[in-house]
């Protein structure tokens, strides 16, 4: 995905943690992963819970200083959930994702790095702070941005690895599209009738008005529906079938068992 993005880990105590970003960093196609003077590492509670991701562990940088973990970064992005007395700029995963695609666009036009990520130029950084305390006032003052997400205010902690899963969502749903690098038919995961793919053509018009005629007749021969009170139940029943977007099947299937209510009632369209 974004080759310019390198997800630093402050002091991290517990390596299941490390395993745990490094999987989600791989779910959302990040690669590069840096850690301050973690408490264990490498570590095989690490590897058990990266899972499939153990290359990105394979790779990972290991330092002693923040300085160290951001060298040769752009603009660095720290995760807060706390509020700070100075302001600083704020913004929340999706406009960070935003930040970060505009500084891989630069480097892209100014040929810092290729298409498939060979270079890497414009290097961000987005750091993750301590599992008990989070970033110091001192690291979060070395960050151009800080990335808050907007949590339950009485209960706003999150796990260092659950806060970069959401993040690194955001990157990947913006990388997608957005940044004309990836594939945007992926980020709509959902099949609808207006998505090719489906597997029936969808109902004309006629064909739904043809429904609503059917279903329209049975109600009055089971005295569901009385014309002459109407109570804007078609039009109603109108606006469902059509915000349903209903396919040929759809429709066939509803007016076969319209016909067999007719049948039972002793009567046949």
């Amino acid at each position: 995905m974004y080759s310019n993005v390198r997800i630093v880990m402050m002091n991290t105590s517990h390596p299941g943690n490390i395993g745990a970003v490094a999987r989600a960093m791989k779910n959302m196609g990040l690669a590069e992963l840096c850690l301050v003077a973690p408490k264990s590492f490498p570590d095989i509670v690490a590897e058990r819970r990266a899972a499939g991701a153990k290359d990105i562990l394979a790779n990972t940088k290991v330092v002693e200083t923040f300085d160290e973990a951001i060298e040769g970064c752009v603009s660095v992005i720290g995760t807060s959930a706390r509020g700070r007395k100075i302001p600083w700029p704020v913004m929340n995963p999706r406009d960070c994702a935003a930040k970060v695609r505009e500084y891989a666009l630069m480097a892209q036009k100014s040929g810092e790095f290729g298409r498939n990520g060979e270079e890497h130029g414009n290097k961000v950084a987005i750091v993750l702070g301590r599992e008990d305390r989070g970033l110091s006032n001192d690291e979060l003052q070395r960050c151009n941005y800080h990335v808050h997400i907007p949590t339950n205010p009485h209960y706003s902690s999150l796990n260092v690895a659950m806060a970069l899963q959401v993040v690194a969502y955001e990157l990947r749903m913006d990388f997608l599209l957005h940044s004309g690098l990836g594939d945007a038919k992926q980020a709509s995961c959902t099949l609808s009738p207006e998505n090719e793919g489906w597997d029936e053509p969808l109902a004309t018009t006629e064909e739904v008005e043809g429904l609503i005629g059917h279903l329209e007749d049975v109600m009055i021969k089971t005295e569901f529906f009385d014309p002459d009170n109407p109570r804007q139940l078609i039009p109603r029943l109108r606006r469902l079938f059509q915000r349903s977007r209903m396919d040929k099947i759809e429709v066939n299937i509803v007016r076969g068992f319209l016909n067999t209510v007719l049948k039972a009632i002793g009567d046949k369209r």
